[in-house]
């Protein structure tokens, strides 16, 4: 009896849909269907022309042979595995490039391939149900499929794994072959939408000659898509969204899609100077804007373009903390009311390392915004490199494939198809709260910039470009022979947006100053924006004393009815004891000084690499049930909070975490927000958003922002790597007012200034050299009365010595202070002082005239560090600090900041202290 016949006997349309549950999930289907499907395809791809139909499985004793299986039924298997073919490498046969002919890739999808022959073209399969069509041809099946999968469209999806998102996305394209269906009313909308970008880089292009603009030109129909996108969006519920993007095409998308007035940047473009002293403003083609956009529906949304520098990619990371910040103030509890979007280049997308941090983050607890629509403007070329030098991924949208997100390939001519691609990318983030990314394939008209000349390294690509018609021109022909519109129509919105243009350049050219626009400035109502006089007076941080002590009590109480290891019993309940004691260690002023904020109605975020424990075990924000490890947050457990305590553990990125929380901070200024470094040498990892967002955001772009970095710093004989947070890097970024830099010695400052930083009126980045060592040092703790009835103190003058007889004042920074009082203790030196500057910017210059003026008998000053001499606050200090001569107590310039062998560190370290009571050591 043939041993198939079983199969013969069923309908094939049993057999196609137990198949195409098979293809999408093999471990959802029976085992010995599984281990026949898999025989199936085992063996069609060892079919060939000699023996039609034929299929193997491996055996223990050969080949199984299939052939008793009836003809009907294996071409029935052969068309299922055509579409499946159509679905997994159909975007690979699409016409998407508006410009030149696609790669070739091989094997294609020629039938043939499937074990199928133009002799099957008229025959019915029922496997055509699995598109959700009847019964059909082959020829009817292979219609459908090149619609929906291989024309301006191209979509990867098979890659997604999970069963739910294929099927949603088969049949979303089922619907309609994955063609675009508008009304005429919608048609003409596109039409005007797209005659507004291509008109505005018409007009700069002839009113400002070779100005750099970074026209948008080749990828104008991202306009209407970004309309059309704000308009569904805000239907289905989205009331923010934020936007990122590089220099591209945002000129234009700032006019068109942002409201941002012409007039505005026409002023800009004759670069006209600034209506404020202290702002020195950026180049029109990174600034943002936030504005409120009425729909055609009559909704309200708010819209916001976040500026960026020259680091293309660095404002993804941004916008995802802007975003984060929104969902946690206004939607906690519905994240798709704000919606990020993340517009790409797509030399950047495939070349910047922090693309693939950002994308880690999309469904991460403490980093996760819902889903981001990433839309990348493909020019086919990164400044002067052709694309098959700048990534070795198929698209450069490959990184897609990391949090397993669609993809659709666009082509930027057909603007139907690319406001079809987009609304598809709304529903699927909307529906699933995951990244989508839209790779829109057009070209750049111009070079890189309007004064480029891309003939130089393009030839023959700016040959067709040139001969090529832009996406209007384009569609309004495709309107016109449908008799949508006529040629008058066209004529007559291409002239009205123009005149407009016209006016708004004359009545710009009656202005003389630029003004721009504080970014998102209603969530920064009530502050203002003030210079280092300001910053430099005294705030009160105060805090009432029967609060704190109820803030301790909740912090060194653990839950009577639950199991903790004895180490984390001990931690917690041993800070009630040093609270009793006066002798208050770091970490619990740290957890004080949050408990005091959230009381007062502050947020707090603290993120970074290890945070929730601290690397050096001294913060446990967060403590683990012993047997469920069941996460138990002390400071959530106060009575009256008000504000939010989020802490989150990292993933193992610095700067994409840190741009991440830059943008929180930006977006939210009533949250402490804070991030931390491993080690605070890490942070150069970060290095970008510290150079061109937190030491210059406010002079660039007008934009406050109260981020602080904690950067454990200290010399302990750990090596190179664990030593130096690189105090000099960022000492050389200050200037005027741009940011606080601090190096604390006691638990009650580091108290008030982490308080400080919330309640000012205005808000300044904070870097905080944070220490290892002093975090258990025994002489490095703090009284009760220091924390609720004390300040800030800028600097710490010397109250344990008689000041009369001092002739030596030593000023110092940070942990260095107790190495060397322990050596003048060790000396027996009553005869220096220790003065210790625990701001460093800005510099208390004031204070530290007071103190030196109280030592009547001093002829010797110190600048003592042990970092070396060209590291270290040196030589800001050299700048900075002439209020008396002084000599430097330092080990000599090193390339690395500190020496690999533990003896030779110390011997160094020594060294240094030497010199603190040693002129003659000087160097």
């Amino acid at each position: 009896m043939d041993r198939f016949s079983f199969l013969n006997a069923a309908h094939t349309e049993f057999f196609a849909d137990l198949y195409e549950q098979y293809l999408q999930n093999p471990d959802s289907v029976e085992p010995s269907w599984r281990a026949f499907f898999q025989g199936f395809d085992f063996g069609m791809t060892t079919y060939n022309e000699e023996q039609a139909g034929a299929a193997a499985l491996g055996a223990e004793n050969g080949h199984q042979d299939y052939s008793g299986v009836s003809e009907k039924l294996q071409k029935e298997f052969n068309v299922l595995r055509l579409i499946d073919g159509y679905r997994t490498r159909g975007h690979l046969f699409t016409q998407t490039n508006p410009v030149r002919d696609r790669r070739v890739y091989e094997p294609n999808l020629d039938i043939e391939n499937f074990g199928l022959t133009a002799a099957d073209m008229d025959t019915v399969f029922d496997a055509a149900k699995v598109l959700g069509k009847q019964p059909s041809t082959l020829k009817q099946i292979l219609s459908h499929l090149k619609s929906m999968y291989c024309q301006h469209i191209g979509i990867e999806y098979m890659h997604m794994e999970n069963p739910i998102y294929v099927n949603w996305v088969q049949e979303r394209i089922n619907k309609n072959d994955n063609q675009p269906d508008f009304d005429a009313n919608q048609k003409k909308h596109i039409l005007s939408k797209l005659n507004e970008a291509v008109s505005f880089e018409n007009f700069l292009h002839t009113k400002y000659v070779g100005q750099k603009r970074f026209s948008l030109e080749g990828g104008e129909s991202i306009i209407p898509a970004l309309d059309a996108l704000i308009e569904a969006a805000a239907e289905k519920g989205v009331e923010h969204f934020v936007m990122g993007m590089a220099h591209r095409g945002r000129l234009n998308t700032l006019a068109n899609i942002f409201g941002k007035a012409t007039q505005d940047i026409f002023s800009e473009f004759d670069g006209k100077d600034y209506d404020k002293e202290y702002f020195d403003g950026d180049v029109k083609y990174h600034l943002g804007l936030t504005s409120e956009r009425k729909t055609q529906s009559g909704k309200k949304i708010n819209i916001n373009l976040a500026p960026n520098p020259s680091h293309l990619e660095t404002v993804g990371a941004v916008i995802e903390g802007i975003t984060r910040a929104k969902q946690d103030k206004y939607f906690p509890n519905d994240f798709s009311k704000v919606l990020p979007i993340a517009v790409h280049g797509d030399a950047a997308v495939a070349g910047q390392g922090i693309v693939y941090e950002i994308v880690q983050m999309a469904q991460l607890d403490g980093y996760k915004t819902g889903g981001t629509i990433h839309i990348v403007i493909n020019n086919q070329v990164g400044f002067t490199t052709n694309y098959l030098d700048a990534r070795s991924s198929t698209y450069c949208t490959d990184i897609a494939k990391v949090t397993l997100s669609p993809v659709l390939h666009v082509n930027a001519d057909d603007a139907e198809a690319v406001v079809h691609a987009m609304l598809f990318a709304l529903d699927f983030r909307m529906q699933f709260g995951r990244d989508v990314f839209i790779d829109l394939l057009g070209y750049r008209k111009y070079g890189h910039n309007e004064g480029d000349e891309p003939r130089f390294t393009q030839p023959l690509l700016y040959k067709l470009i040139a001969r090529h018609k832009n996406p209007r021109d384009i569609y309004a022909e495709k309107l016109i022979t449908a008799g949508i519109v006529d040629a008058a129509f066209v004529t007559k919105i291409e002239n009205e947006y123009k005149a407009k243009l016209d006016e708004n350049l004359q009545a710009s050219r009656k202005k003389d100053l630029t003004i721009i626009k504080p970014f998102m400035q209603d969530e920064w109502k009530g502050f203002v924006q003030v210079s280092d006089d300001e910053m430099l007076k005294k705030v009160d941080t105060t805090f009432d004393k029967k609060k704190l002590d109820i803030i301790l009590e909740t912090i060194s109480t653990l839950p009577a009815d639950k199991k903790f290891i004895s180490k984390i019993t001990k931690i917690v309940t041993d800070r009630k004891a040093m609270y009793d004691n006066d002798a208050i260690d770091w970490g619990t002023a740290e957890a004080l000084a949050y408990g005091s904020l959230l009381t007062e109605g502050y947020d707090i975020r603290l993120s970074g690499q290890d945070v929730e424990r601290g690397t050096f075990s001294h913060r446990h924000a967060v403590v683990k049930v012993e047997d469920s490890e069941e996460e138990v947050i002390l400071l959530n457990a106060l009575k009256d909070k008000k504000g939010k305590f989020n802490v989150f553990n990292s993933f193992l990125s610095e700067y994409g975490v840190l741009g991440f929380d830059y943008g929180y901070a930006l977006a939210n200024p009533n949250a402490l927000t804070i991030w931390e470094a491993q080690f605070g040498d890490f942070s150069n990892g970060a290095q970008i958003m510290i150079d061109q967002y937190i030491s210059c955001g406010e002079d660039k772009w007008n934009n406050q922002n109260g981020i602080v970095l904690l950067l454990p710093h200290g010399y302990e004989g750990q090596g190179a790597e664990h030593s130096s947070a690189r105090m000099e890097r960022y000492l050389q970024l200050c200037a005027r007012h741009n940011m606080y830099v601090a190096d604390c010695t006691t638990p009650a400052n580091f108290f008030h200034l982490l308080r400080r930083q919330m309640k000012t009126k205005f808000r300044k980045p904070l870097v905080v050299f944070s220490p290892k060592s002093l975090l258990r040092h025994p002489l490095c703790v703090s009284t009760r009365e220091a924390l609720y009835n004390g300040q800030f103190q800028e600097v710490i003058d010397d109250a344990s010595i008689d000041k009369k007889k001092v002739k030596t004042v030593v000023f110092c920074t940070g942990k260095f202070y107790y190495d060397i009082l322990a050596e003048r203790e060790n000396l027996g030196r009553n005869d220096v002082a220790l003065v210790r500057i625990e701001q460093l910017f800005p510099l208390p210059t004031a204070q530290l005239k007071e103190v030196i003026a109280s030592y009547p008998n001093a002829d010797d000053f110190v600048w003592a560090q042990e970092e070396p001499k060209n590291m270290g606050a040196y030589s800001y200090m050299l700048m900075n600090f002439d209020l008396v001569p002084w000599r430097l107590a330092s080990l000599k310039a090193y390339a690395a900041p500190a020496a690999g062998s533990h003896t030779r560190d110390r011997r160094r370290h020594a060294d240094a202290i030497r010199m603190v009571f040693d002129k003659n050591l000087f160097r």
